[in-house]
C-alpha cells in the first residue's frame, strides 16, 4: 500500500490538474475548427504540443542535477502557492463571488472573434495562431504540474500517464460530442486539484525539510483530509449569516 500511494496520488494529481486545463484548450481548438477549419487548428495545436514537450524533455532530466531535499523544499512551495491559487478560485466560485467559467460562452466568444475576422487573408494564420497560444498557454500549467508532481519523488514517467490520459480523454470526447464540454463540473474538479497539489505541497515541503512523516507517503492522506476539511470549514463559515449586533433587527 505505501508504495502505491505516491503513484496513485501522482496519477491521479496529474490527471485531474491536466483535464481541466486541456478541457479550456480544447474548447478554443474546437472552436477555431468549428468556425474556420481543422487545418489551422491542428497544426497550431501540434506546434503547442512540440513546444511543450520539448519543454519537459529539457527540464525534467535537468531536475535530477538538484539535491532531492532542496528539490522537494521548492517544489513543495510552488505546489501549495500554486495549489492554493486554485483553491481560492474554486471556493470564491462556490460563495459566488466571481462567475463560475463557461465553456459555452468561452466558444462562442472565440467564433465570434474568428468570424470577425473571417476577411482578413490572415485568417488562416490568426486562426492557428489562437489554437497555438491556447494549448500552449494551457499546456504549460500542465508541464509545470507534471514535472512538479514528479520530479519530487521520481515519478516524472505517472505524472506523464496521467497528463497523456486526460489530453487523450478529452479530445475523444470533445471530437465525438463536437460541443465544449460545459456539462464537465470544472469548479468542483478545480477545487480537488487544488486540495491535491495543496497537500503534495505540504507533504514535500515538511520532507524538503527533514521532516519525518508518521505513516510515510500515507501521511499524503491525513494531510489531504486536513486540507479538505479546512477547505469545507472556509467555505462553511462565509456562508453562515453574520450575528446580528444587539439592539438591532436580525
Amino acid at each position: 500500500m505505501n508504495s502505491l500511494t505516491p503513484i496513485i496520488s501522482t496519477i491521479t494529481a496529474a490527471f485531474l490538474a491536466s483535464f481541466v486545463e486541456v478541457v479550456e484548450a480544447f474548447t478554443i481548438v474546437l472552436a477555431v475548427g468549428v468556425t474556420r477549419s481543422w487545418r489551422p487548428a491542428l497544426i497550431g495545436a501540434a506546434l503547442a504540443l512540440a513546444v511543450l514537450a520539448a519543454l519537459v524533455l529539457v527540464f525534467g532530466p535537468l531536475l535530477s542535477l538538484v539535491p532531492i531535499t532542496l528539490l522537494q523544499f521548492v517544489v513543495g512551495v510552488l505546489l501549495i502557492l500554486f495549489g492554493m491559487r486554485w483553491l481560492r478560485k474554486a471556493i470564491l466560485r462556490s460563495l459566488g463571488v466571481i462567475a463560475l467559467h463557461d465553456e459555452e460562452a468561452a466558444f462562442s466568444k472565440e467564433t465570434s472573434l474568428l468570424q470577425q475576422q473571417a476577411n482578413d487573408r490572415r485568417a488562416d494564420y490568426l486562426a492557428g495562431v489562437a489554437a497555438f497560444k491556447a494549448v500552449l498557454l494551457e499546456g504549460v500549467e500542465v508541464v509545470f504540474i507534471v514535472i512538479a508532481v514528479g520530479a519530487a519523488h521520481s515519478q516524472t514517467f505517472y505524472a506523464s500517464v496521467g497528463a497523456l490520459a486526460a489530453f487523450l480523454l478529452v479530445a475523444v470526447i470533445g471530437l465525438v460530442v463536437h460541443r465544449p464540454l460545459s456539462r464537465i463540473p470544472e469548479n468542483a474538479l478545480k477545487f480537488a486539484v487544488g486540495l491535491m497539489l495543496t497537500s503534495f505541497g505540504i507533504f514535500w515541503t515538511g520532507e524538503g525539510l527533514g521532516a519525518d512523516w508518521p505513516g510515510a507517503d500515507l501521511a499524503l492522506l491525513a494531510i489531504f483530509a486536513v486540507v479538505t476539511l479546512f477547505s469545507f470549514a472556509i467555505i462553511r463559515w462565509f456562508r453562515s449569516p453574520a450575528p446580528s449586533s444587539p439592539g438591532k433587527p436580525a
